[in-house]
């Protein structure tokens, strides 16, 4: 049977699960629509909440990203996976016992403010709607390699996948569904680097596999590969450190980590059990969970890159001297994946000299050295542009792996971001109808018409995001970091304060959310090239100059809105009234570590 038909029957399989599952389990109340009743299992919550935080940014991007940035690729690890311990204790038993169904819900009651509660919509809609945009384009990336499609014909596919599980099955559908997609990207993660750590090293175990000597050789996997890197003029893999700043690295991984611990459709996974033990629990589980991808990971990322390498360029492996033309692939008999993936557009070759052979090395080397080498050898630039997001969907085709396990892997990457993208339009849907229009503008209303609210809200949800999918804004394509920036400058510092700060005002924390949120925005703006003035770009009244902050990323400086946003709310609550006593005295109640009670702000 070919691949084209094998990958047909494999996705078509696991979406009729899907929607089977989100019939069975159809939301019949506000409770079931939003926290699918209270009643999941600690284990399968965990499972689920895997399912929901490992998005495409995960199971796509990610090997990618630590196959070309190298050891600096480790503070995505890092950053997600510590971002995700610091939610799971200090955050989400807290939340739980709080026993509200949203975090603007938490934040307008503990802040005793409508006004606190909308600014939170608005910081919600703006990481969530900005994080939906990299799992629109994951599913699109997906869809147009393996179903043979357009990456426009694969969006509006995946939204009505999305759309059939998730308005009529609320959070109760999702929550079952993400189990059986947590099984099914787990599968797909994992087999193909059981496979090709077999190839490279004899060891079945990806994780220790890293670490083993090449088979039949008597080096190591990863120092091969920094031997044959340096000999690309790249930096060592096992040192590189991003841009060469390590304030940026460390920068980086507090924004992802504190963006990830304020990311509000996972904190909404903890609000789905029955007891605040079981939210502890259910952390604990989704940890393990995690971690099989996470430990996984890097292992995927230097063998893709090994094999990438020895696929373009052969004599790279078998001697020092990588400018012998014998040691580039001939174009016209390159393999079939990379013929494959050229028409994604996401992996290119452009013939610079003209010898009809694909040079790739890093051009921009600071080497003087290696560069007159290159250039004695007749190359006028690298040649083969290789987009980080095909690394762990490319990889069983690199390695050759039977047609079963890329059908697998196309599932996979698929089942990771439509989990994600409904959990994150469950967050939006329960923000606009939850918060805002029952919080806020209808009070009154009742359970059926915000039930239909809900519905209609995310049916709204995912016209938007699949608009944003198709159109990505110049902003925030491709940079999912992003998202946790903004959730990191704003939600994140007022769930800590309102947590572990009972004096903490409802000015301030209403003051530093739109403190942090903007001066985050503004310096992502500026560097993206947001037009500010009609011809002339915001970055301008930088003076032009990218990173000018100490050199941090835009991705990066989350974590500097997260500083602006504590000093901004410290201040304006030092200036003003502090909080009613019935409100202190029930922060006091929900850090109590005993009991399940939930909490509220009445007198």
């Amino acid at each position: 049977m070919d691949l084209q038909t094998i990958t047909y029957l494999v996705v078509g399989a696991s979406f009729a699960l899907y929607i089977g599952i989100a019939i069975w389990a159809r939301a019949g109340s506000t409770s079931e629509f939003y926290v699918a009743g209270g009643g999941v299992p600690p284990v399968l919550n965990g499972m689920a909440t895997g399912a929901d935080w490992m998005s495409a940014a995960s199971f796509i991007s990610m090997a990618g990203l630590i196959s070309n940035l190298g050891y600096g690729g480790g503070l995505f690890l890092m950053g997600w996976t510590g971002g995700y311990v610091l939610l799971a204790m200090l955050l989400a038993p807290y939340l739980r016992k709080f026993g509200k169904f949203t975090v603007p819900q938490f934040i307008g009651d503990r802040f005793y403010s409508k006004s606190a509660s909308t600014v939170a919509v608005i910081c919600l809609l703006a990481a969530s709607i900005t994080y939906i945009i990299g799992q629109m384009t994951g599913v699109g990336v997906a869809f147009s390699r393996f179903l043979g499609v357009t990456k426009e014909t694969g969006i509006y596919v995946g939204m009505g996948i999305v759309f059939a599980y998730a308005v009529f099955g609320g959070m109760k559908g999702i929550t079952y569904t993400q189990v059986a997609q947590y099984i099914v990207l787990i599968l797909a993660y994992t087999v193909p680097a059981v496979f090709i750590s077999l190839n490279l090293t004899g060891n079945p175990l990806p994780q220790l596999g890293l670490g083993s000597n090449l088979s039949g050789q008597d080096v190591s996997l990863l120092a091969k590969l920094d031997q044959v890197v340096v000999e690309l003029g790249f930096g060592k893999y096992t040192t590189s450190v991003p841009g060469n700043s390590t304030l940026n690295m460390f920068v980086y991984t507090m924004s992802l980590m504190i963006g990830t611990a304020g990311l509000p459709h996972v904190i909404m996974r903890f609000f789905t059990v029955p007891k605040v033990s079981d939210a502890r629990s259910s952390a604990g589980w989704a940890l393990i969970f995690i971690a099989l991808l996470y430990t996984t990971a890097p292992a995927v990322a230097a063998m893709a890159k090994m094999n990438l390498i020895g696929t373009v360029n052969a004599g790279a492996f078998t001697k020092a001297d990588i400018y012998a033309t014998e040691s580039a692939l001939e174009y016209e008999k390159r393999p079939d994946w990379m013929k494959r993936w050229e028409k994604t557009g996401l992996l290119k070759w452009a013939d610079k000299n003209g010898d009809g052979r694909i040079q790739y090395y890093n051009d921009k080397s600071k080497n003087p050295e290696f560069l007159a080498k290159a250039e004695a050898a007749g190359w006028k630039g690298s040649e083969l542009t290789v987009n980080a997001d095909i690394i762990v969907l490319a990889n069983p085709e690199i390695a050759l792996l039977p047609n079963w396990v890329i059908a697998l892997v196309a599932a996979g990457g698929l089942a990771a971001a439509l989990s994600t993208a409904a959990g994150l339009l469950m967050a939006i849907s329960a923000a606009v109808s939850h918060d805002l229009v029952k919080g806020v503008f209808a009070p009154d209303i009742s359970e059926k018409n915000e039930l239909l609210a809900g519905k209609i809200a995310m049916a709204c949800a995912i016209m938007v995001a699949g608009y944003l999918g198709l159109n990505p804004p110049g902003f925030a394509a491709g940079t999912v970091a992003i998202a946790f920036g903004l959730a990191a400058s704003s939600l994140f510092p007022a769930i800590m304060m309102g947590i572990f700060s009972k004096k903490m005002n409802k000015e301030g924390a209403i003051a530093g959310m739109i403190a942090g949120l903007t001066v985050t925005m503004v310096y992502v703006f500026a560097h993206k090239g947001i037009f500010f003035i009609k011809g002339t770009e915001f970055l301008d009244l930088f003076g032009g100059k990218p990173d000018f902050f100490f050199g941090i990323s835009p991705n990066a400086f989350g974590a500097i809105g997260a500083l602006v946003n504590f000093a901004v709310a410290f201040i304006v609550d030092k200036m003003t009234k502090e909080p009613p006593e019935h409100i202190q005295q029930m922060v006091e109640n929900v850090r109590i570590p005993r009991g399940s009670k939930a909490v509220d702000g009445a007198h």
